[in-house]
């Protein structure tokens, strides 16, 4: 199947494809709020975090609000488009199955 060919491997992952879409959606969201959203663990969220960062798919920025560090996560250019195309590819799967 052809559409098979251009299935996004890195969006296999529920978590994964759970942390793009509420980042091509937000400008930004810090580590907790993610946390938070998706009900992850801290190990768990990193783990998918850092996977989506080796894909270039999203970027983050530390930085310190007062004295407490805060990492917040954006989705890239090619973050946005590789998911963009991903969600194509899948709408097409569904459209030639009904």
């Amino acid at each position: 199947m052809e559409w098979l060919e251009k299935f996004n491997k890195i969006f296999e992952s529920k978590i994964r494809l759970g942390l793009m879409s509420v980042l091509v959606v937000n400008d930004a969201l810090s580590f907790n709020e993610l946390k938070d959203l998706l009900q992850l663990t801290d190990g768990n969220l990193a783990s998918h975090l850092k996977a989506l960062e080796e894909t270039k798919y999203i970027e983050f920025q530390k930085q310190f609000l007062g004295r407490k560090p805060l990492t917040t996560y954006k989705a890239t250019e090619i973050g946005h488009k590789a998911f963009t195309d991903h969600l194509q590819v899948l709408e097409n799967m569904i459209r030639q199955n009904l």
